[in-house]
């Protein structure tokens, strides 16, 4: 009867695991491995066995995947559950500039509707800009207020 249950538990725990490949999350396989190590823990004789086992087998668990990453046909494994495209300059992404600081307290117009975000040219660059949470109209004039990170935020001007 105990057998049964110690095999229960190892097979529902390696079940567990393999299911967190295909489903990630990382609450499948720490139940997983929960109860793996509650299934290899009862096989030992005295708890101090039952850690060294425990430990033994999270070590090799350890070993595996990292040698899985390693192993070229392995590799190839992984990448199929990995992004491999990259965004390049070449292909038109553009990372925000971090040098907006650099407008806060120059004036521009709002080339959009700013209801509260919307796009506005400043010294003849266009910016992506947030108000302070008003709506603004087309061709209104606004001030740079406050640049955080790459939100710029802007207030109507009369």
């Amino acid at each position: 009867m105990v057998t049964s249950g110690i095999v229960a538990l190892v097979i529902l725990g390696l079940s567990f695991l393999f299911l967190e490949i295909f489903i990630p999350g990382g609450i499948l396989g720490i139940v997983g491995l929960i109860l793996l190590s509650a299934g290899i823990f009862m096989t030992a004789d005295s708890v101090l066995q039952g850690v060294a086992y425990v430990s033994s087998m999270l070590l090799i668990f350890g070993i595996l995947i990292a040698l899985s990453f390693r192993i070229s046909r392995t590799r190839r494994f992984w990448q199929r559950f990995s992004l491999s495209t990259k965004q390049s300059n070449q292909e038109g992404y553009v990372a925000p500039t971090a040098d907006l600081e650099n407008y806060v307290g120059c004036e521009g117009v709002a080339l959009s509707p700013l209801r509260p975000a919307g796009t506005a040219e400043v010294n003849g660059n266009r910016l992506d800009v947030v108000t302070e949470g008003g709506f603004i109209e087309i061709n209104h004039r606004v001030k740079i207020i406050a640049v955080e990170g790459t939100r710029v935020v802007v207030r109507q001007i009369s």
